[in-house]
């Protein structure tokens, strides 16, 4: 089964795996692909006309979209991490391998934010397996319905 494997080894795996995901939420999804130097993200350097890397490989990047609440998108990396945008907040980094856990999580309801004094301000917590956790820094201000909800 697609969603079980342990490594994600090529950006168009991860997708289908986000595929997966959203069938199993009966979410809506939209994806787009980049594909060649010129086109995705992380390789303006490239120069115009140039498609592959280097090393003769296409790279591929992909931004995929969920529907529903929480708000969220992926932006897959061809370097193996991921930009996971929740309700407008940026959480970058991301190991391709632990997307689909990671949005799993946001839509179990088992991420949360976790506020403190000094200095003031919250962090998105989400949960991921082998009891590790994403921690994003949340500024006070700015903290949507959904967001403010999951605080603890």
């Amino acid at each position: 089964m697609i969603e079980s494997m342990k490594h994600l080894p090529t950006t168009e795996a991860a997708v289908a795996v986000l595929r997966a995901v959203a069938v199993e939420y009966g979410r809506e999804i939209e994806v787009g692909h980049d594909i060649g130097a010129d086109r995705t993200s992380r390789r303006s350097a490239a120069g115009v006309g140039v498609a592959a890397d280097p090393d003769g490989s296409l790279p591929h990047e992909a931004f995929v979209e969920f529907g529903g609440v929480p708000r969220v998108s992926v932006r897959l990396y061809p370097d193996d991490d991921a930009l996971i945008t929740v309700e407008g907040v940026e959480c970058p980094d991301v190991d391709r391998d632990d997307v689909p856990a990671f949005v799993r999580s946001l839509f179990d309801d088992r991420a949360f934010v976790k506020g403190r004094r000094f200095p003031p301000g919250y962090f998105l917590i989400v949960p991921l397996p082998q009891d590790r956790t994403h921690r994003v820094y949340l500024p006070m201000v700015g903290l949507g319905p959904w967001l403010s909800s999951r605080v603890r």
